[in-house]
């Protein structure tokens, strides 16, 4: 199949149709065996459960065209687990994991045209999602669902090179202590909106949210996961029950301690600390690993010895070796890389 004729150099990360999309229904408590379509439009009630009370979750993942010209994707199984984990915590029907895994190769084999050729630094940004389609108007769950995977073809999150941001603390809290923070559902981003355009309206690039009980701990931004490195060169990222289980975080950690022969350690990270570490990231699957250089601290600067010039060392070698492993340029650990026959 040829590719399509697209700019892929300079593509921004944003949403371009695709042809074809997934879709599976659930009603009387089973869902249907789903089936790729070409319409993009979704038809509901104005009293649809997902508009009135917020009931959605969703995913996401990368397609890549690897060095030797394979179509592939990465780690999907993490991110069914995810997705049904999710579901259980909002009333949902968990889409199975296995049926999951083969709606993602589906979809993307489906618009195998999109994948941006190697070498771009592009790639096909695959967006998994679930919700309540039925009419609710007193304050429960929906009782039928839909599954939907599209796909859209995206440019690197950072045009010519990850700089070092400058980030924030933030006034507000992203969750709240036996909330729903470790799930990825669609009101944990609806509540982060406010604070990241004030963010940005200060010159900043970001939040880092504290713990809500004590306001003493690192959490996350609104939608990525941090990553420290300290000045004797152990990876340490911040432990909590209220933080999304990152995967591009756990990859990351699995990295740095068998293929780099790096410390590794996930505890509670303290506000008080931040000043000691060496490197700071943040990650996730959009830009990987975005490097911060400083963090405001209501008007105080935290600046780390890695600089605002380029990425920290330790950072770099993470990168570079988790997006060698995704390109196919380094071997994968066993089940990490799907690829798409």
């Amino acid at each position: 199949m040829a590719k399509k004729n697209i700019d892929w150099a300079n593509l921004s990360f944003g949403y371009i149709k695709t042809d074809k999309r997934f879709v599976s229904n659930y009603s009387d408590g089973k869902w249907d065996e789903g089936a790729i379509i070409e319409d993009d439009m979704i038809t509901m009630s104005e009293c649809a459960c997902v508009l009135q009370y917020a009931q959605t979750i969703f995913e996401g993942l990368k397609a890549y065209t690897t060095e030797d010209g394979r179509i592939v994707i990465f780690r999907p199984d993490l991110n069914a687990e995810r997705l049904a984990n999710s579901a259980r915590r909002m009333e949902m029907p968990v889409f199975p994991e296995d049926k999951f895994v083969d709606a993602v190769v589906q979809t993307v084999k489906a618009n195998a045209d999109y994948v941006p050729p190697y070498g771009t630094g592009a790639t096909l940004y695959v967006r998994p999602y679930m919700f309540g389609i039925n009419p609710v108007i007193g304050v429960k769950p929906a009782d039928d669902f839909q599954f939907r995977v599209f796909t859209t073809p995206v440019g690197p999150y950072f045009k010519g090179g990850a700089k070092p941001i400058v980030i924030k603390i933030s006034d507000f809290d992203r969750a709240a202590p036996h909330g729903t923070g470790n799930i990825k559902a669609g009101l944990n981003y609806a509540m982060s909106l406010h604070a990241i355009v004030t963010a940005h309206e200060e010159g900043f690039a970001e939040n880092m949210y504290l713990d809500a009980r004590s306001r003493t701990k690192v959490e996350e931004t609104g939608g990525a996961n941090f990553l420290f490195v300290t000045k004797d060169n152990k990876i340490v990222t911040p432990k909590s029950d209220s933080i999304l289980p990152s995967i591009t975080r756990r990859s990351l950690m699995y990295v740095a301690k068998e293929y780099l022969g790096l410390e590794v350690e996930e505890r509670e990270v303290y506000k008080d600390e931040l000043k000691d570490f060496a490197e700071c990231g943040l990650c996730g699957t959009a830009a990987v690993i975005s490097p911060v250089g400083k963090i405001n601290d209501h008007g105080e600067e935290i600046c780390f010895p890695s600089g605002m010039e380029e990425m920290g060392p330790t950072t770099k070698k993470l990168y570079d070796t988790l997006t060698g492993i995704q390109m196919g340029r380094l071997e994968a650990p066993e089940g990490w890389i799907k690829v798409i026959e």
